[in-house]
């Protein structure tokens, strides 16, 4: 279940938003009145969701939202004549009065969306800089020229002493440099 941070300019419309979510199975860390309670809470937390309204003591949820850490989503609570024209499409919104129902689902797809977009990057491969592309880059040459290999077979030799080792290709690319330059 996501980390939820409320946040609302007036303390009772926060802790009574906390409470609906508490009551339905959501892990809230904190109900604040600004945004930058908001922030410090987020910073504290790899990731979650901000329910907050348009206004919050010190900036608009516009700010806020362009403040907030990556890993976080954005669910805003506020009468629809409230909306900006030009609303960022990473925020959801739940039109004033709130429904629980309403509330309790968005949330859910908001929670499933980041496990999904979590799981995505994960399975996504590392971006290498140039100097580390360089260094397997000169691995690899010294194993084809050394031994004879094509470029994949020097490759693969990498990796597969990467995964016995329980090394990163860096640091096998690294052993096999200093191994043949002895």
């Amino acid at each position: 279940m996501a980390n939820v941070i409320v946040a609302f300019s007036k303390p009772e419309d926060a802790k009574s938003i906390k409470n609906i979510l508490i009551k339905s199975g959501f892990q809230v860390t904190s109900a604040c009145t600004s945004g930058a309670q908001a922030l410090s809470q987020a910073e504290n937390l790899s990731s979650g969701i901000i329910v907050c309204g348009y206004r919050l003591t010190d900036m608009l949820f516009t700010e806020l939202y362009d403040c907030m850490p990556q890993e976080f989503s954005m669910l805003m609570v506020s009468s629809p004549g409230r909306r900006p024209a030009q609303m960022p499409e990473a925020i959801v919104c739940l039109p004033m009065p709130l429904k629980v129902h309403d509330l309790v689902e968005t949330l859910e797809m908001i929670g499933q969306t980041q496990v999904r977009k979590r799981k995505k990057q994960r399975y996504q491969p590392k971006q290498r800089n140039e100097e580390e592309k360089n260094l397997i880059n000169r691995a690899k040459f010294l194993l084809m020229e050394r031994n004879g290999m094509t470029e994949d077979e020097a490759h693969r030799y990498m990796q597969k002493r990467s995964m016995d080792n329980g090394t990163n290709l860096i640091e096998t690319a690294q052993m096999v440099i200093s191994l043949i330059n002895i």
